[in-house]
């Protein structure tokens, strides 16, 4: 009887954990876009400026990417548990304080906290799950990680629109408190401590030159546009640390044997283009979001809510191509896997250039769920021939670089797509501007086009400049895919097996 009752306890210690562990990787990933449909609720709220709005998602993700490569070495150091709830704890208080806050600077400080805390949460999460499962259902619990993952990130915008519009922004902060309580709960009473094998002593000092390099580049792109870029000295010393820090982080990796990101993993010619081609992939998945939410509110004219709601097409296609390919049988290529998945995002973009004020909600659904499939398809058939050739040794690093390629895309992305919105709106609003003469001398001289006219004038040809302007973003998006997708026809095929 008690051993009956103990084989039932653990059976539901190990499910509660089960989902507690994958409840954490959408919690980590839905905050990362859970503010893209309220984006103007929130510039609203603290005043923030539009160049401003980028660094609600790079702030958050910059700061995971730096703490993320430090996870086995804190758990090694101090026991996954406690990592896992100290994180955890971080985390809620990090949205307690998104909500407090009543200026950008307090807003932005609070989401680099939340992404800091977030950057163990995703690989412990599947460190617990390889724990708590058998190995014959690793690869499918990997699927199963994957897609809840990106469920998080593409679900976020959907979420973020409704509460918002309904609740007020604060609300799509709220709504992970309970989340991060049951994670917390759950394990503190069901995960058994256990400690990491050591391995060498971590390499903090080449962390902290790449992780220098990394946020000069980011301080720079962020802030290039408002301080006009290198007419300003925060830009010049911006510019000179990231020199710096990747200066250094070259030469320590080219006269050090050991350093956090082993220098064989790119000797392995499968990672490193997979690695680049899946930089390109962050740098599409969530500028695209970034783009389209404010497109459709501002400028659209949009509520909250359905600009959420238009973005569900793509991610359900997303979804279901990744699944889709994860189970395509082995003997079909996964290099051609890929180049039908970049033809698709290629294509995907290439209908983005075609939206317009006039349109209805449908060219956004279409072009969406066909950027959505492509991504799908690339990134299970990436994940293949990255680690399909790369000896097992190297796959814990190899795990890390390749994420970090994915969120630096991501967030390098934001911060470019960022730049060039505000320097084509600005060149398109002059263009059309200075072709606007309905009534020539005339309107001077009788004040046709003066005051709340002339306003509503001006606010007209903002807008087409700014319709514009997104419509080079998609532009640059498709062009950074087209870069890169004859790299693919470079892969090798992986070792079966691998």
């Amino acid at each position: 009887m008690s051993a009956s009752l103990h084989l039932g306890t653990a059976a539901g210690n190990h499910r509660a954990l089960v989902v507690a562990a994958l409840l954490a990787t959408y919690m980590q990933a839905v905050n990362i876009s859970i503010p893209n449909a309220a984006v103007l609720h929130i510039q609203g709220g603290l005043s923030m400026t539009d160049d401003e709005i980028g660094w609600v998602f790079t702030s958050y993700i910059a700061a995971s990417a730096i703490v993320m490569p430090m996870m086995h070495w804190l758990a090694a150091s101090y026991g996954r548990k406690a990592v896992f709830q100290v994180s955890i704890a971080i985390f809620t208080v990090a949205l307690m304080l998104d909500t407090l806050a009543t200026t950008p600077l307090q807003f932005v400080a609070a989401r680099i906290v939340q992404g800091a805390a977030s950057g163990t949460l995703a690989p412990l999460s599947m460190a617990i799950l390889l724990d708590e499962l058998p190995p014959l259902r690793h690869g499918r619990i990997g699927m199963v990680w994957s897609v809840t993952s990106l469920l998080g990130i593409l679900s976020g915008p959907g979420i973020g629109g409704w509460l918002s519009e309904y609740h007020g922004w604060h609300s799509i902060f709220y709504i992970s408190v309970p989340m991060a309580a049951f994670i917390f709960l759950t394990m503190g009473f069901c995960l058994s401590e256990k400690k990491f094998a050591k391995g060498p002593p971590f390499d903090f000092f080449g962390l902290v030159t790449f992780s220098m390099g990394i946020a000069g580049l980011q301080m720079l792109l962020d802030r290039g546009e408002r301080m006009e870029w290198f007419a300003s000295p925060e830009i010049w010393v911006e510019a000179m640390v990231s020199a710096l820090g990747f200066y250094l982080y070259i030469v320590h990796v080219l006269t050090r044997q050991e350093h956090f990101l082993n220098k064989a993993l790119f000797k392995d010619r499968n990672f490193g283009l997979s690695t680049i081609i899946f930089f390109a992939f962050g740098f599409v998945l969530l500028p695209t979001l970034a783009l389209t939410s404010p497109m459709l509110e501002e400028l659209l004219r949009y509520p909250a809510d359905t600009a959420g709601y238009l973005t569900i097409p793509r991610g359900v296609a997303l979804i279901g191509a990744l699944i889709l390919t994860w189970r395509a049988p082995t003997r079909i290529d996964n290099r051609l896997l890929l180049l039908v998945g970049m033809a698709l995002v290629v294509y995907g973009n290439w209908r983005m250039l075609g939206y317009s004020p006039l349109m209805d909600g449908w060219p956004i659904v279409v072009a969406g769920a066909l950027q959505g499939a492509g991504l799908g398809m690339m990134m299970p058939a990436l994940t293949r021939e990255a680690f399909g050739t790369l000896d097992p040794k190297f796959r814990t690093e190899g795990t890390v670089l390749f994420n970090l390629s994915r969120l630096y895309g991501s967030t390098i992305g934001v911060a470019i797509v960022q730049i060039y919105f505000f320097k084509n709106t600005q060149s398109m609003h002059l263009a059309l501007a200075s072709h606007l003469r309905p009534y020539g001398a005339v309107a001077h001289a009788t004040g046709v086009l003066s005051g709340r006219a002339l306003a509503m004038v001006n606010e007209r040809v903002t807008g087409q400049a700014a319709i514009i302007a997104v419509i080079g973003q998609f532009k640059i998006l498709m062009i950074a895919m087209l870069i890169v997708s004859p790299l693919a026809l470079l892969l090798r095929k992986p070792r079966p097996g691998n």
